[in-house]
């Protein structure tokens, strides 16, 4: 056995259509000491879920992200129009075409804003990211509905930011930010959501109104495994990279991480009648 690093996000939620809630950001699991036995381990990267194209559906709840027993939740949907956000790792926005709109929850993260309309304004609430719940999208500030914000880590050898949550759609000019962690942007005047960020796990952002746009797709997840190169033999599956004394395979597509631990050598002396014989022999998976 042998201990390594993971760090694994789930796909995000589609946004919303028609002022639509923001894609809740994929669930976020983060294991610095998580054992291994040499064998093979099937990797499963969650894709993103598609934006809404119609009122009466919100938008899809992405994928799951798998290593062994270690799951990341895909987001949950932003709600459509009047609709309410769905639950997922963070939840999705609710919908800003209604009096208020529910936002969804979140497992493995912090739930979506909700939506709201007032007069001709109406604004969906963004949808969660790892750290921060999404904003509420109040229907007098066609600005609010920002995605909630991810959360950094520095796995693959540098500060990246994950699962941002995406911001919700408005019916007026406003122009609504994801969360940092590849959270899609918003817009009004029936402009389209933006797609969360693929390998962040980011959430869809909602489409604008007053007529509709469609919510923008969920960003897929990732799966990164790191460990002291040291400590281990040549394991592969991912693209592998170094960092110091670090190997880290990056999976940003599922696959699969073969473990293989060192061999060690050591010399035995055996004794003869006139001579010594050096023999080697080999102890796998101390």
């Amino acid at each position: 056995m042998a201990v390594l690093k993971v760090l694994v996000i789930g796909g995000g939620g589609g946004g919303g259509f028609k002022d639509g809630g923001g894609g809740g950001a994929g669930g976020y699991q983060a294991n610095d000491a998580f054992t291994v036995n040499e064998q093979a381990y099937a990797v499963t990267v969650g894709t993103g879920g598609a934006g809404a194209t119609v009122a009466t559906s919100d938008g899809v709840t992405g994928n799951n992200s798998v290593f062994d027993t270690i799951t990341g939740n895909g987001g949950g949907g932003g709600g459509s129009a009047a609709r309410n956000g769905v639950n997922g790792g963070s939840g999705g926005g609710g919908g800003g075409n209604g009096a208020i709109s529910v936002a969804g929850t979140a497992t493995q993260g912090s739930s979506g804003g909700t939506g709201q309309a007032i007069g001709a304004v109406h604004t969906g609430g963004g949808g969660g990211g790892a750290t921060a719940a999404g904003g509420n999208g109040v229907g007098t500030n066609p600005s609010t509905g920002t995605g909630g914000n991810g959360t950094a880590n520095s796995i693959s050898g540098a500060s990246v930011t994950y699962a941002g949550g995406g911001a919700g759609g408005t019916s007026d000019a406003g122009s609504p930010a994801g969360g940092t962690g590849g959270g899609g942007n918003a817009n009004g005047n029936d402009i389209a959501g933006s797609a969360g960020t693929a390998n962040l796990g980011g959430g869809g952002g909602g489409g604008g109104g007053p007529t509709g746009a469609n919510g923008g797709a969920g960003g897929t997840g990732v799966v990164i495994i790191s460990y002291v190169t040291a400590n281990f033999g040549t394991c592969t599956g991912g693209s592998i990279t170094t960092d110091g004394a670090n190997t880290v395979h990056t999976f940003n597509s599922s696959g699969t991480f073969t473990v293989v631990l060192p061999v060690a050598t050591q010399n035995i002396v055996v004794p003869t009648s006139s001579t010594s014989i050096g023999v080697k022999y080999e102890v796998v998976g101390y």
